[in-house]
């Protein structure tokens, strides 16, 4: 695979707000020219790198080559910042869809990948992680343990993640996240085009106090019948029952031959099961009557819910960008679109990603190849070196061996001829 271009810029082409029937993009960006952007660049503490564009991003698929531009974490151990200044944008009363590809074309070990949407002014020189944002959607991914989703909003200055556990996705390919939000607060969450959760703002972010509680005070009615099946009272025991022995003798044994009762004593024939036996009684069960189910307790209005027909309602959006820390560098943002069409969004995964997901793998395996057969070529060189340097220092053994002998057998020569003076 050829060296991609490391070329450092400020990147992220203010999009044009054009009207496509009737819907909306506010932003897109698949970095297919160069435009302008802000970054930030600081230096000392808490040291944070522009991002890089790769203007040529280039890919060996087999006999064809893919080039496309795209936006990249460099070097590794950093704090990376970007962003841009969209046109603003409100989404009262209309849905809201933000998407974006990402790809780890290697193991990040712990970092992030996520975008963020802000409101307000915003300094795009000091941009990052102080920054208050009003979206924060994304992967971040740490170790073994953490490979979560994030999905967090911001009501009313204070941020809240969503409650369910999501997971990202791990491998080294291509793939597109779409946060989708509407005006009766429902949102659904997409990866490469497929949900992958859906809810709502009222229950699936403890933003709002809930709109129902369950009523401590409550208790279960005295005559509140929790048992389905009952016993007959109408079934009655037929007579004799208790007397029909479990076990009876063996119709079938006969008294050996070589029985002798003056000395065996009277011979008795073993038991066996009665066919006629059927247990304990009991009676019959039947449905109850009056069976009203489990006794659960009851929900009741929550007298500290105040709803909020806007809740679902972003301050105006003004700029988007992204503000990650990761330790292995080389994530490939891209694709990012800010719109108002579901079906759109969609229409963008399809001509983008999934259409070239294919070629994709077959390059990534490739590359794969490439990559264990240097390791093992690797491998080998070192495992070369290491049997050499064993001969070597086993002929300095031998060497050395035969170099004490001599010395000894030198000095006991000496101590003889010493003696004979």
């Amino acid at each position: 695979m050829a060296e991609k271009p490391k070329v450092t810029l400020f990147f992220f082409s203010i999009a044009l707000v054009f009207l496509l029937s009737s819907s909306e993009i506010i932003f897109e960006e698949r970095f297919e020219e160069v435009g302008r952007a802000d970054g930030s660049n600081q230096t000392g503490k808490g040291v944070k790198e522009k991002l890089v564009l790769l203007s040529t991003q280039q890919e060996n698929i087999l006999e064809t080559q893919m080039t496309k531009a795209c936006i990249q974490t460099y070097p590794d151990a950093k704090h990376y910042a970007i962003s841009a200044k969209i046109p603003e944008f409100s989404n009262k009363g209309r849905t809201l869809v933000v998407q974006y590809s990402i790809k780890f074309e290697q193991d990040i070990e712990c970092g992030g990948g996520y975008i963020k949407l802000m409101s307000g002014y915003v300094n795009q020189k000091k941009f990052g992680g102080d920054t208050p944002y009003s979206l924060m959607f994304g992967p971040d991914l740490c170790g073994t343990q953490t490979k979560k989703l994030h999905l967090i909003l911001s009501y009313q200055g204070q941020n809240y993640p969503l409650k369910k556990e999501l997971q990202c996705e791990t491998d080294k390919l291509t793939h597109v996240y779409t946060f989708i939000l509407r005006p009766d607060a429902s949102y659904s969450l997409l990866v490469d085009n497929r949900e992958r959760e859906s809810g709502s703002m009222y229950t699936d972010w403890d933003i709002l106090p809930p709109r129902k509680i369950k009523d401590v005070n409550a208790k279960k009615p005295k005559d509140w019948e929790e048992r389905e099946y009952i016993d007959d009272p109408n079934d009655v025991k037929p007579e004799g029952y208790d007397r029909i022995p479990a076990e009876i003798p063996d119709p079938k044994a006969k008294k050996p031959d070589s029985w002798d009762e003056d000395e065996d004593g009277i011979w008795r024939p073993p038991k066996v099961p009665n066919p006629k036996y059927r247990g304990k009684w009991k009676p019959k069960r039947i449905k109850n009557p009056n069976y009203k189910g489990k006794w659960k307790i009851p929900w009741i209005d929550n007298p500290e819910f105040e709803d909020d027909p806007d809740l679902y309602v972003m301050k105006p959006l003004k700029y988007v960008g992204i503000e990650v820390w990761q330790v292995k560098a080389g994530s490939v943002f891209d694709n990012i679109l800010i719109c108002d069409d579901p079906a759109y969004a969609r229409q963008v995964v399809e001509e983008t990603v999934i259409k070239n997901r294919e070629a994709e793998k077959e390059a990534f395996e490739e590359a794969e190849k490439v990559r264990r057969a240097k390791e093992e070529e690797e491998a080998q060189r070192a495992r070369e070196e290491g049997e050499r340097r064993r001969r070597e220092r086993g002929h300095d053994r031998h060497r050395d061996r035969y170099r004490d002998k001599y010395r000894r057998r030198r000095d006991y020569m000496d101590d003889d001829y010493h003696d004979e003076l």
